[in-house]
């Protein structure tokens, strides 16, 4: 009569050993990792975190943004570069910028060291918006039919770059913006 064995049925004799030297070493390193892992949530980012930006998002209609980012460049456009309007908002002021295939509207000229809340829209597809604006990196989706709010204060004179980081169609290599910061 032949024996039959289940896979079910529990193991016969020893089957299982002591972890090893390497295994024991291994275990330490990942429950240390761990632990600061958890240090860093808990302690060290909520303590540095500061630079985060707060991002704010809401609703509204393209076209309606559209109309706000067309009464915004009549209000304090001061020129053009390229074609595009340029604007120059009070210090404090909202600053409409909006992405369309492959352009940002308007280029915006700020002042060194003052605050401005940036609403941000597509009036199309998804975009990206990239920025680097020491000590500010920034990036976001840019959604058509929702408002991105952020708070900016550029801290050096200069022209920065608006890039779409979030392929857009086949001009999208062509997609910039600008940012022009005077003291």
């Amino acid at each position: 009569m032949a024996v039959r064995f289940s896979s079910l049925a529990k193991p016969q004799g020893t089957w299982w050993r002591p972890l090893g030297r390497d295994e024991r070493l291994w275990g330490a390193l990942a429950v240390i990792w761990g632990l600061a892992m958890f240090a860093m949530i808990a302690v060290i980012w909520p303590a540095i975190g500061r630079e985060q930006n707060r991002i704010q998002s809401y609703r509204i209609q393209p076209s309606e943004f559209a109309a706000r980012t067309d009464e915004f460049i009549q209000t304090y456009q001061i020129g053009e570069v390229d074609g595009v309007p340029l604007v120059a908002p009070p210090p404090g002021g909202d600053v409409y910028l909006e992405a369309r295939a492959f352009a940002w509207r308007p280029v915006i000229q700020l002042k060194r060291g003052e605050t401005y809340r940036f609403l941000i829209s597509s009036r199309d597809v998804q975009h990206g918006f990239s920025l680097v604006m020491a000590p500010h990196t920034i990036n976001f989706q840019i959604l058509p039919g929702f408002v991105t709010v952020i708070q900016l204060t550029p801290e050096d004179a200069g022209e920065y770059p608006i890039v779409c980081n979030e392929y857009c169609g086949l001009g999208h290599h062509l997609m910039l913006g600008r940012i022009v910061v005077t003291d």
